[in-house]
This record gives C-alpha cells, sequence and structure tokens, in this order.
C-alpha cells in the first residue's frame, strides 16, 4: 500500500533546504524561519551560512566537501567540525565520486572515517551522488559505497547533491540503498524532488528522510 502521511508527519521527515551558492545571509534566515512555520526536521544550509539559520529553533544541518567532493579528507572534516563548532547538529558530506567510480572504496571509506572522526557527535549523512554512480559505474557500485559508509560510521546515505548533471533522487537509487544498508542506516533522498507524489514514492522505496527546497510546496500537494 502506498504511505499516507499527515502533513505534520510528512515534514517531519524533511530537511528544508537552501544551498544556491547565491543565498544571502537574510535568505538563509528567512529559510530558517520558515523551517520552523513548517514543522520540518532540519534547515540545511551552506556551512558558511550555520550562523545565520540557528536562531530560529529547527536543528541545522550544513554541507561539507559540498558540491564535488573533490576536497581533501581532513578540509572536509575541518569544514565539518567548523559548521558544528557554529551550530550545526547534522552534517551532510560529499563523498569523492570518482574514486567511487574507480573501484576505490577504501579511500571512500577513509574519507568518510576522517569526516566522522572530527564531528563524532553530529549526524552524518554521507552523499553519494546515486544517478552519476549507476551510469557510470553501476549498481554494485552503489551498493559498496553505502556499504562503506556504514562501515565508516555514517549515520545516513544520501542520493544526492541537486547539483550534479546526472540527476538526482530515483526510487530505484533508493531501494537499492535502503537494500544495501538493511535499516541499520538511514535513507536520505534529495534532489528533483517537487512534488507529494513525488515524495511519498521515495519513503515508500525506503527513505527515511526527505532534502527538499521546495518543501511548503511538496507538503501542500498532500491534499
Amino acid at each position: 500500500m502506498p504511505t499516507r502521511l499527515t502533513r505534520g508527519q510528512l515534514a517531519a521527515l524533511v530537511d528544508h533546504t537552501l544551498l544556491k551558492p547565491e543565498a544571502t545571509a537574510a535568505k538563509v534566515a528567512a529559510v530558517a524561519d520558515e523551517a520552523a512555520q513548517l514543522g520540518v526536521c532540519t534547515v540545511c544550509v551552506s556551512p558558511s551560512m550555520v550562523s545565520h539559520a540557528i536562531h530560529a529553533g529547527v536543528p541545522v544541518a550544513a554541507v561539507a566537501g559540498f558540491p564535488s567532493g573533490k576536497h581533501l579528507s581532513g578540509l572536509k572534516a575541518r569544514e565539518a567540525a567548523q559548521a558544528v563548532e557554529a551550530g550545526a547538529a547534522e552534517i551532510d558530506m560529499v563523498i569523492d565520486i570518482g574514486a567511487a567510480v574507480a573501484g576505490d572504496i577504501d579511500a571512500v571509506r577513509a574519507d568518510i572515517a576522517t569526516v566522522r572522526a572530527a564531528v563524532p557527535d553530529a549526524v552524518l549523512k554521507v552523499i553519494v551522488e546515486s544517478a552519476a554512480l549507476l551510469t557510470l559505474a553501476g549498481e554494485q557500485a552503489l551498493v559498496d559505497v553505502c556499504r562503506a559508509g556504514e562501515d565508516a560510521g555514517a549515520d545516513f546515505v544520501k542520493t544526492s547533491t541537486g547539483f550534479h548533471p546526472a540527476g538526482g533522487a530515483s526510487v530505484a537509487a533508493v531501494a537499492l540503498m535502503a537494500d544495501a544498508v538493511g535499516g541499520r542506516l538511514g535513507v536520505k533522498a534529495s534532489g528533483g524532488i517537487r512534488t507529494a507524489d513525488a515524495a511519498l514514492a521515495m519513503l515508500d522505496a525506503g527513505a527515511t528522510r526527505l532534502g527538499l527546497s521546495g518543501t511548503r510546496a511538496v507538503l501542500d500537494g498532500l491534499g
């Protein structure tokens, strides 16, 4: 049976997100206020913007190594640590997608572990760019990366940054990721989810968190 949720129940699964590079401090503050009004789980912003989001009383998530994942692991770790020092409760880090495509899962695992060690008390979500991995390396690569995230101490695996040309979340990717982690980690679907039907489809496929920038429109679409 398809998932049926109330507006409040769906909102509680959402990271209300603003990661556009042109985002101003004022816009981030307004999005944080909107997050409080909507009753979402967190507001997700760039690390430099954490201080402009914490006033609203909603837990703040910040990204690290965003959006390319090509940062040195130590820099990702420091970025994550500084975001937590500023008040972030959750970190969404981007893996080195090229390492995953090349099959160097040990490097991916070590990258995640470095960030995990820097923010031991934060919720850690690992962005795997599922669309790119499926296109360039296949299903097993996506499975292997999700399991590397689990090995390295992540709390969630996350589909996408929303900035990669290969695309965002898909039902197929979410189902594969959910199966790979077997309920031991959360699964965050993010990137291109713009309707209530799409959001519910991701949850039916195994997502336990949603990253949305158009949260109000999705919630309004529940009917």
